[in-house]
């Protein structure tokens, strides 16, 4: 019967942060196709009086990140395992 498990092999990962830009985002819109997803990572700055005297809300766009759907689940599993550690730490 073959092997069921074969060896792990451990590979060493090296991070470049060398182009590396930190931006602060309290929103995030998201754009689907059936290829990918678009996420845009912004600040939504409270609402202003507008043209007109009509209420407008400015979101201004930091960051796009385009993924794959492979991509995109891996986020949201590493994000779910955030999220629950925050909430076992802080409740």
């Amino acid at each position: 019967m073959a092997d069921q498990n074969p060896q792990q092999q451990q590979v060493q990962i090296r991070l470049d942060e060398s182009k590396m830009v930190t931006t602060y985002a309290n929103t995030i819109r998201t754009t689907t196709t059936a290829d990918e997803i678009v996420l845009d990572f912004g600040l939504n700055i409270p609402v202003q009086m507008g043209p007109n005297d009509k209420p407008s809300m400015h979101f201004g766009v930091g960051s796009r990140v385009v993924m794959n759907w492979t991509g995109a689940k891996r986020l949201a599993m590493t994000l779910q395992q955030a999220v629950n550690a925050y909430e076992q730490h802080y409740g």
